[in-house]
């Protein structure tokens, strides 16, 4: 990788308070009022009073895991199994995968 490369990766990178108040990461505004996305959004409003008043995801999920952390706990473990396996497949195919690009320019 160049030096021109690598700069441009580092400009690319954004600071924690920007990551969490990006577009993606804030809860939008409500469009279909579901009784469990107010009650969420209320109570971690209620519960940590945001000077913005907006509640985003990251708060969510701190106050789920202070909360209730047996359903934080089963829901990271359910990633990191999927992440596990798709690391254990990648470990398979990719030097296949390699292999045969490798024999195809030999060629």
């Amino acid at each position: 990788m160049s030096n021109n490369e690598i700069q441009q990766e580092e400009t690319k990178a954004i600071t924690e308070k920007e990551y969490n108040n990006a577009p993606l990461v804030v809860v939008p505004e409500l469009t279909e009022d579901t009784g469990l996305k107010n009650m969420i959004i209320d109570y971690t409003g209620h519960k940590l009073q945001p000077e913005d008043g907006k509640v985003d995801i990251n708060m969510i999920a701190e106050m789920l895991a202070s909360e209730f952390p047996e359903f934080v706990y089963a829901f990271a473990e359910q990633n990191f199994i999927r992440g596990y396996q798709l690391g254990l497949e990648d470990a398979t195919t990719l030097p296949t995968r390699e292999t045969e690009d490798a024999e195809s320019t030999e060629e």
